[in-house]
């Protein structure tokens, strides 16, 4: 790892630089994904596990049906906000690695380099971890109807989920690609039969909105931020698209209408899917169940509920597979900016995939699946921390502003929509804090960690010749770095 010039250059330098590069015959991102990819990227990152899984953590800390419902339509409008701000940063600054990228440009080498250490070892491992379980779960819970799958049973399934998933993605692009195209159809299935037959529970008078707010426990404050910290979970992915600007056919016009399409239609989903869970089940049923898709099959399907699990387990299946993908974009911004061992970076020269990344992620989830926290706490943990770079980066979009305020944007958006997103932020984060202190702040330490490597791995330029032969210098046979 080095702190190359390209590091401490401007936000205007490094967009010229990265040009510099494609025009000189360097390494370069093909651009090949017009609007439905782009589209595609976003409904099929946000749509994995979290519809599935999330209900549960929202209705038990929204503490009434009502209420959680709300919770999910606010998310769904806080996450447009936050994209809108996206999308002006991702225009402004068109380089791929996402919020990495804006950070590190805005703020500095350091805070970049935290969000693509947090990144590394927490963000994707446990997304990736947290979507494995939910295929397991969703495999297995029809074998064992009458109590809950076994918990050694259910990492087992997990870790061989993600291990030939991974052996997919380093085998071949478009093996993985195909993959995710197939396993999407699952997903949408599953949805959109989840959606019909509550729209049919609601044709039959089954949805009382009268007792919609009466609470099954008391109300809380900081039980309402947890609701609304699993709720962004299942809205996760919204800012994918971003990892791969410069990928994207036409970005200035194709990355807004990606947003403006993608991130309403999602919440549409959302929003019904739980309205049909809740015409289905009483609150209870869904707080005792661990998969609630499931559970909702088995009321209203009958002999037709095995088609529920396996729908869902095919989303998830092709949840994870996406994950391990796009991991490679932040992998190689990471790399390009000498804050990633050339390591990670390296492609096989055949096959042209990123096997050093890949095999680093899985082996980062399965030290998760060891450590052994609750599903719902590796959610807490994912929420807080992506929500703090969240609003870093929201704020990265004011402090832009005031400091260029001459800088070309070919999209401008009104500054109250970026302060509305931080004051939800800071009331998400705060309450968050109070709620469940020791998670939040094993999060912030997990994410402190990374401040003395940076010092000794990027920021200290003249190292020993032997530290960087260790870090930078390994080379493998058959690999290439990018």
């Amino acid at each position: 790892m080095t702190d190359g010039p390209r590091q401490r250059s401007s936000t205007a330098g490094s967009a010229k630089d990265a040009a510099a590069e494609k025009e000189s015959g360097g390494v370069a991102l093909k651009k090949e994904i017009g609007l439905v990819s782009a589209c595609g990227i976003i409904v099929g990152n946000i749509i994995g596990s979290g519809i599935f899984v999330s209900p549960k953590g929202v209705m038990e800390n929204a503490s009434s049906v009502g209420l959680a419902l709300i919770v999910w339509i606010i998310t769904g409008i806080i996450t447009a906000i936050g994209a809108l701000c996206y999308a002006e940063l991702g225009v402004t600054i068109p380089k791929s690695g996402g919020d990495y990228s804006y950070v590190k440009d805005i703020f500095g080498g350091l805070a970049g380099f935290l969000r693509l250490w947090i990144a590394v070892l927490v963000i994707y491992p446990t997304n990736q971890a947290v979507i494995a379980l939910t295929f397991s779960n969703y495999v297995l819970q029809p074998l064992f109807p009458t109590c809950f799958p076994p918990e050694n049973g259910l990492r087992l399934l997990a870790a061989i989920c993600l291990l030939l998933l991974t052996w997919v993605n380093c085998s071949s692009v478009r093996w993985a690609t195909r993959v995710q195209d197939i396993f999407t159809a699952g997903k949408l299935l599953a949805l959109a039969l989840i959606i019909i037959m509550g729209i049919v529970q609601i044709c039959k008078g089954e949805l009382t909105p009268a007792n919609a707010f009466e609470p099954f426990q008391d109300y809380d404050v900081g039980l309402i931020a947890l609701a609304f910290l699993q709720g962004s979970f299942a809205y996760g992915g919204w800012n994918f698209l971003n990892y791969v600007t410069e990928e994207l056919v036409d970005p200035y016009v194709n990355l807004p209408r990606a947003i403006f399409i993608s991130i309403p239609l999602v919440t549409f989903v959302y929003v019904f899917a739980n309205i049909a869970y809740v015409t289905a089940m009483s609150p209870q049923e869904l707080l005792a169940s661990n998969a609630v898709a499931v559970t909702f099959g088995e009321k209203l399907l009958g002999v037709m509920a095995w088609i529920m699990p396996i729908s869902v387990a095919l989303s998830t299946f092709g949840g994870v597979n996406g994950s391990l993908f796009t991991s490679s974009r932040l992998f190689f911004a990471g790399a390009r900016e000498g804050h990633l061992p050339s390591l990670l970076a390296m492609i096989h020269v055949k096959r042209c995939t990123p096997i050093p990344a890949l095999l680093f992620t899985v082996s980062t989830a399965l030290i998760i699946f060891i450590a052994g926290p609750d599903m719902y706490t590796l959610i807490n943990y994912v929420g807080f921390i992506n929500y703090l770079f969240y609003g870093v980066t929201v704020a990265g979009q004011i402090v832009l502003r005031i400091k260029q305020p001459n800088m070309h944007r070919p999209i401008k958006i009104s500054l109250i929509w970026p302060v509305i997103y931080l004051l939800f932020w800071a009331f998400l984060l705060i309450f968050s804090l109070y709620s469940e202190p020791v998670v939040c702040g094993i999060g912030l330490a997990i994410m402190l960690t990374g401040v003395p490597v940076y010092f000794l791995g990027v920021y200290w330029e003249n190292k020993p010749q032997c530290f960087d032969t260790f870090v930078d210098g390994t080379e493998l046979p058959c690999f290439t770095s990018v």
